[in-house]
């Protein structure tokens, strides 16, 4: 398992691009990635499955079919604001 933070920070997009490129060839090899990204279209591009988090908890899991950066952004009423 493998944990990324913000792989692509403050880097250009030809460098993003050699990241992905990457993360995604490490995937293919089997290797589980956990990648934490504030980055909202990177995460679509690059999850087969998105954990949300709030303040430290769980507010949702959604599948790559399934995730749009609305049903991200969307907070379920039992979370705090």
């Amino acid at each position: 398992m493998l944990f990324f933070d913000e792989p692509t920070r403050g880097i250009d997009v030809g460098a993003k691009s050699e990241i992905y490129k990457l993360l995604r060839s490490l995937a293919d090899e089997g290797k589980a990635i956990v990648m934490i990204s504030p980055e909202l279209p990177e995460i679509l591009r690059m999850s087969d499955r998105i954990v949300v988090m709030c303040e430290g908890r769980i507010t949702g899991e959604l599948g790559a079919n399934e995730a749009t950066q609305e049903r991200i952004m969307h907070r379920p009423p039992s979370a705090k604001p």
